[in-house]
């Protein structure tokens, strides 16, 4: 599918299941609490689609696709039926009121348990941590050699790159140094500092990243496979040959391979080949060809193919799954608000907000990736609107409960004219942090980092 189409495609399909279990959530427990639903939407504006259920409820899909709403008898927006005055929304206690306006966040967290638990049940597919370091890198300075397994990230252990990138990444959010051990490919254990101190301020994660210079280690320059009828092949080669040199210049990894073969072959196909088989050198000459695979551009290529990444797949039974998607859920929450702090006190960029087109593209690359990816992919977004909601901002999930807090305390409702201006105020933050997130999506489109 086209990358676009795709990032769309996704798109909608993330918010279409995220938003109606939100909603649901307002929906089910304002009907527990015996209060009249008129409209349960999901989009924005126009309906598109409209059916009324037999309890008189207006069920819709609006053609913005960007939230949607539940709408309930209310007196503030207009005149109720005497009849219907207990099942109008103003006149619940305040803990139905509460546990109402909390059940849409409440769902997402539901949500965002029940899709890790999935992901693990199903297996959740990783590598191990096995990384290199960029030359002149922050890592490369701290010590970080080709092939080295991070064994811990400041104190807590890793056994996944995925997990690995995670606590790095909060990491050098704070810009303090990070202590890690690895395991060298001696198989000696090493302790290092990782000098995050030295990154500049007000950058994005990004660039951080760009600038630590720490990535998944490339495979060993090992051929695993041969296309039979191709130049390897045909030249004698065989699986399990280390090739050493191309052509004089020395091969580090598999991907250096392919670099070599590109920039001789242009020169002339016929490429010297060192290799070492069995602890012994050996030297082969193979002429390269200019072929097309896999739909790709003609390229020239021998027929080889390398070692696959270590995997390190994470798959439990169904009781395991839970505790494990119970223990991911409070990391990456406290994650968040560590973020949301950390931007707030200013130690974090506010580069680091994503708005529409952000989450577009991450859906449709964690579609591509697989099922178990998606999954997670849905629990993530689930729990930051679960968290952006209960934030104490009028006109989300949290300014309504901050609302109800102060009624508590005060013994009566915040006036309409508070709430009014409340409003107000809401807004306008929610569309200056809109704002901001889009001109980040396009600023690293544009300038991408």
């Amino acid at each position: 599918m086209n990358p676009f189409l795709g990032s769309v495609f996704w798109l909608l399909v993330t918010l279409g299941v995220l938003v109606t279990f939100h909603e649901f959530g307002h929906y089910w427990v304002a009907r527990r609490c015996g209060v009249k639903v008129l409209r349960f939407s999901i989009g924005f504006g126009r309906a598109v689609w409209k059916h009324i259920g037999r309890d008189g409820t207006e069920y819709q899909i609006a053609a913005i696709p960007l939230g949607g709403y539940v709408k309930m008898l209310d007196a503030r927006e207009g005149e109720v039926d005497p009849a219907q005055r207990h099942q109008e929304f103003t006149a619940q206690p305040i803990w139905k009121r509460i546990a109402i306006v909390a059940a849409g966040p409440g769902f997402n967290i539901i949500f965002t348990i029940a899709a890790f638990w999935l992901m693990f049940l199903i297996g959740r597919t990783d590598y191990a941590p096995i990384v290199t370091a960029a030359p002149q890198s922050l890592a490369a300075q701290a010590g970080i050699e080709p092939g080295d397994r991070l064994l811990t990230i400041g104190g807590m252990q890793v056994s996944t790159w995925s997990d690995s990138y995670d606590a790095i990444a909060n990491a050098l959010l704070s810009r303090t140094p990070l202590a890690i051990t690895v395991l060298g490919t001696d198989r000696k254990e090493r302790s290092l500092v990782l000098p995050l101190n030295r990154l500049p301020a007000g950058e994005d994660l990004g660039q951080y990243l760009d600038k630590l210079g720490l990535s998944p280690a490339p495979p060993p320059p090992v051929i695993a496979s041969l296309s039979a009828g191709d130049p390897a092949a045909l030249a004698g080669l065989q699986a399990g040959d280390r090739i050493v040199s191309i052509n004089g210049n020395a091969v580090k990894n598999f991907d250096d391979i392919g670099t070599l073969i590109k920039a001789n072959a242009a020169k002339s196909p016929r490429l010297s080949v060192d290799v070492e088989r069995h602890g012994k050198p050996m030297s082969f000459t193979v002429t390269a060809q200019m072929k097309s695979e896999q739909g790709l551009p003609m390229q020239w290529i021998i027929g080889i193919s390398g070692p696959a990444a270590e995997a390190a797949i994470q798959h439990y039974g169904p009781a395991k799954a839970f505790t494990e998607s119970l223990a991911l859920t409070w990391q990456r929450t406290t994650d968040t608000f560590g973020m949301v702090g950390k931007m707030v006190t200013g130690e974090a960029s506010t580069r680091n907000l994503s708005g529409v087109i952000g989450i577009a593209q991450v859906a449709n690359a964690a579609a591509q990736m697989g099922l178990d990816r998606f999954l997670e992919f849905l629990g993530l977004v689930s729990l930051s609107l679960a968290i952006i909601n209960l934030l104490p901002i009028p006109v989300l999930d949290g300014g309504h409960l901050l609302y109800y807090l102060i009624e508590l305390i005060k013994g009566s409702p915040v006036s309409e004219r508070t709430m009014i201006a409340g409003q107000y105020v809401g807004i306008a933050l929610l569309v200056t942090l809109m704002g901001l997130a889009f001109y980040n999506d396009i600023h690293r489109i544009i300038l991408p980092s």
